[in-house]
């Protein structure tokens, strides 16, 4: 069997850029669709999902219309909920708190926020109910998750592995328990 192909997309800048965001529902800019519709032209996909944020919303609306395939929200394609820090400016948050966040964000869980474990379930979830060649528009942190969940890669591998606005980051992905991936590009 071939497998399928999933191709991740991350969204583009937004109106809250120098900000952690997360669960914060900042708008996309115009540029920031405008990147994600060039770098969606031509993929062969036969769904379209997206988080339930404007940033993964309009730009995933927007290529939909443009390949003739419709788009679907789904909620499970969420980046993390960085709790109290999340909407707040890097230099406002606690320097040491952030440095370990990023360093092991099992281990040091924002205030009140999502543990990484769980979104990589969330995302896993996620994966385990795509059957065709989808595109799904999402988050930084919700490609990573899938990443980990499919490849098995730990965090400080995947915090190597650049995702800039509109990156475009393709995995062929096989049935079975648990699902594995491989992955096949990376556009950024």
């Amino acid at each position: 069997m071939s497998g399928i192909v999933v191709h991740l997309l991350r969204h583009g800048i937004t109106e809250a850029e120098g900000r952690l965001i997360g669960r914060t529902d900042a708008a996309p800019l115009p540029e920031g669709i405008e990147a994600c519709t060039a770098r969606a032209t031509g993929l062969a996909v036969e769904a379209i999902l997206h988080s339930d944020r404007a940033r993964t919303r309009a730009p995933a609306e927007r290529i939909a219309a443009d390949l003739g395939v419709a788009a679907g929200r789904d909620p499970r394609w969420r980046e993390l909920d960085f709790g109290t820090w999340d909407g707040q400016p890097f230099d406002a948050i606690d320097a040491a708190a952030l440095a370990a966040f990023q360093s092991d964000p099992a281990a040091h869980i924002p205030p009140g926020g999502e543990a990484w474990p769980a979104l990589v379930a969330r995302v896993g979830a996620a994966i385990d109910a795509i059957d065709r060649p989808t595109l799904v528009v999402t988050h930084g942190g919700a490609m990573r998750a899938a990443l980990a969940s499919l490849c098995a890669l730990d965090f400080p591998q995947l915090w190597n592995i650049a995702l800039p606005h509109a990156a475009l980051l393709s995995v062929r992905i096989w049935p079975g328990t648990p699902r594995v991936g491989q992955i096949i590009g990376l556009r950024t």
